[in-house]
C-alpha cells in the first residue's frame, strides 16, 4: 500500500517483511539501472543493524553477480570496533551480502576503524569520499542511494537526539558518541551528505517504533534526527511494516 506524504516523500506499508524486501530490491534495481545508464556507475551507502539483514540477503541472492561490478559501496556509519567484531556493521554486511556476491562489487569501502581514534577514522573516511567523488572544498558527495534505519529514539545513522552532530554543516564524516549504549564511539556520515543523496530508503519495522515514526511522518516541527533527513533534490521512500505504521494507518 502506497501513501504519498509529500512531493519528495513516499510511504509504503507492508503486511510482511518478505513483501517489503521484495519492494526494496525492485527500487534498488530501478535506481541502479538509471544510475549506470546515466553515468556508468552506481554509488550507495549502506547501514548496519538487524532490520536490513533479510533485505541484504535477498538482494545478494536475486541480483545477477555480473551487475555488481559497477556498484561502489560505502557505509552510512560504523562502530569504532574491529571489522571482525560481532558489533561491526562491516561484518554484518560481509556475512549477509558481500560473501553472497563473492566480493564482486566494483568497490567496497569500509570505515577505517583500524585508526587510533574515532576522529582519525572519520578524517580518513572523509578523505576517501572526497577522493572517490573528486570533491572540491565545500562540496558534498551525491550518492545514488542511501539506505537508513530508524531507532526507537528517532536516531538514524549514528546521529542521536540532542547531539551536536546534528548541527554539523562542514564535514562529510564525524566521530559521534551516545552515552549509555555499548560501543558508544562511532563514525557517521553527516546530515548534509545524507540530504545530498538522490534517493533515500528508510526501512522501519516493529510496533516499538510506531510513536516515533508517526512523529517523523506527521509533525513538521519534529526535532528527532530522522526528521532532519530531507533531501535537497531527492526522494525518500519510507518502507515500513504494519506494526510500525499502526498509529496512523488503518
Amino acid at each position: 500500500m502506497a501513501h504519498k506524504i509529500a512531493t519528495d516523500r513516499k510511504l509504503f506499508v507492508f503486511d510482511t517483511m518478505d513483501e517489503m524486501d521484495d519492494f526494496a530490491v525492485n527500487i534498488w534495481n530501478k535506481i541502479r539501472e538509471e544510475s549506470i545508464a546515466e553515468k556508468g556507475i552506481f554509488t550507495i551507502a549502506l547501514s548496519g543493524g538487524q532490520t536490513p539483514v533479510p533485505f541484504y540477503r535477498k538482494l545478494g541472492e536475486s541480483v545477477n553477480p555480473g551487475l555488481w561490478n559497477k556498484t561502489y559501496i560505502f557505509f552510512v556509519d560504523e562502530r569504532f570496533v574491529s571489522h571482525s567484531s560481532k558489533y561491526s556493521n562491516y561484518k554484518t554486511l560481509k556475512e549477509n551480502l558481500f560473501l553472497i556476491i563473492k566480493k564482486s562489487a566494483g568497490g567496497i569501502n569500509p570505515v577505517p576503524t583500524g585508526e587510533t581514534t574515532p576522529q582519525k577514522a572519520a578524517e580518513k573516511y572523509e578523505k576517501i569520499l572526497k577522493s572517490f567523488f573528486r570533491l572540491s572544498d565545500k562540496k558534498f558527495p551525491e550518492f545514488d542511494l542511501i539506505l537508513l534505519g530508524m531507532g526507537k529514539d528517532g536516531h538514524t545513522a549514528s546521529l542521536f537526539p540532542g547531539s551536536n552532530s546534528l548541527k554539523e554543516k562542514k564535514h562529510l564524516v564525524i566521530a559521534t558518541r551516545k552515552k549509555g549504549m555499548p560501543f558508544v564511539e562511532r563514525i557517521s556520515l553527516t546530515l548534509p551528505v545524507i540530504n545530498n543523496s538522490k534517493n533515500i530508503i528508510f526501512l522501519v519495522t516493529g510496533e516499538e517504533k510506531a510513536k516515533t515514526l508517526k512523529k517523523v511522518i506527521e509533525n513538521p516541527k519534529c526535532n528527532l534526527p530522522s526528521s532532519f533527513v530531507k533531501p535537497v533534490n531527492g526522494i525518500i521512500y519510507f518502507l515500513v511494516d504494519r506494526q510500525a505504521a499502526s498509529l496512523f494507518i488503518e
